[in-house]
């Protein structure tokens, strides 16, 4: 089945340049209305520029789609409010929310300043929840809303030199996993996308012979299901280069130490088999986190709990 957004309203932010406007391309192209947000910053976010949101809306208005520029700054909350009031004073609803925007500040820990750190979180994380939360209610009144989250490898696998930038993707996963089932009687689908590509603010970082290859419009397919009729919801996909993949995280079985076996030597001449991963638990919950731990320790005390 043809997947389109006919009759949708999208905010991309970040959606100026790189990956974001490929999203907000993407999104246009199969009917939704878009909001193009995009402060128009350098990569180290300082700096405004309205032209390049507006360069996206009229390549959009070009090919016969809907489009708004704005320029709201995602970590000011007022300023996004006023956007979200904006799209829907013009289109009465928001539907999906694509959050992107981006810096980069990138220094090793030892180096970077705090107010460097601040404003990466600020931007990233601060800003991810500040635009998530301008449009739930919105979107809890519809019974409907599709929410995607960017993070990064840097974040759930590490990179040298970002820490800060590792710590705001790493935040999206507690995001995604907290709004999934919050959102979920309401209609709300919330994913994750792990991205790599060729944009303003990794053309520096990656070898020559990835450039071809890792185009920002090879991502924007996985965003356009990701916030589909159908899409799933408490998933990290991860994308590059056309190739995607499912990022889980998963815990291993439980091993019990009774009684007085239990002390740190236990753990650590054991420590091989608690990281065996012949078993592994994909959780839905923090809670079920004792099914596995707490309820290890009932059955090698004969108690039923619960859970």
């Amino acid at each position: 089945m043809t997947i389109r957004f006919d009759g949708r309203v999208a905010i991309v932010t970040g959606a100026g340049n790189g990956i974001g406007k490929e999203h907000a391309l993407g999104l246009a192209q199969r009917g939704a209305k878009v909001v193009v947000n995009d402060l128009g910053s350098a990569t180290n976010g300082s700096g405004a520029s309205s032209t390049v949101a507006q360069a996206v809306v009229e390549q959009i208005r070009s090919q016969g789609g809907e489009a708004m520029a704005d320029g709201a700054d995602v970590s000011n909350p007022e300023q996004v409010e006023a956007m979200v009031g904006r799209a829907k004073a013009e289109w009465g609803r928001v539907d999906i929310l694509v959050n992107n925007a981006g810096i980069l500040r990138d220094k090793t820990f030892s180096k970077m300043e705090l107010d460097d750190y601040l404003k990466v979180l600020n931007v990233h994380l601060n800003g991810t929840v500040i635009c998530t939360r301008a449009v739930w209610e919105t979107m809890r009144e519809q019974n409907y809303g599709r929410i995607v989250l960017t993070s990064s490898t840097s974040g759930l696998y590490g990179n040298f030199g970002q820490a800060a930038y590792g710590v705001a993707k790493a935040g999206m996963l507690g995001l995604m996993n907290v709004l999934h089932l919050e959102g979920a009687k309401y209609g709300i689908r919330i994913n994750t996308l792990a991205p790599s590509a060729v944009t303003r603010m990794t053309e520096d970082l990656l070898p020559k012979e990835a450039l071809d290859l890792m185009r920002p419009e090879l991502i924007t397919p996985g965003v356009l299901y990701l916030v589909s009729e159908n899409a799933p919801s408490r998933v990290i996909l991860g994308a590059a280069a056309g190739s995607f993949a499912r990022i889980i995280l998963n815990e291993t079985d439980a091993v019990h130490f009774p009684g007085s076996t239990l002390s740190p030597e236990a753990i650590e001449s054991h420590f091989s088999k608690i990281c065996d991963t012949s078993v592994l638990h994909t959780m839905q919950n923090a809670f079920e986190q004792n099914r596995n731990l707490v309820g290890k320790a009932a059955q090698a005390n004969g108690i039923e709990v619960p859970f």
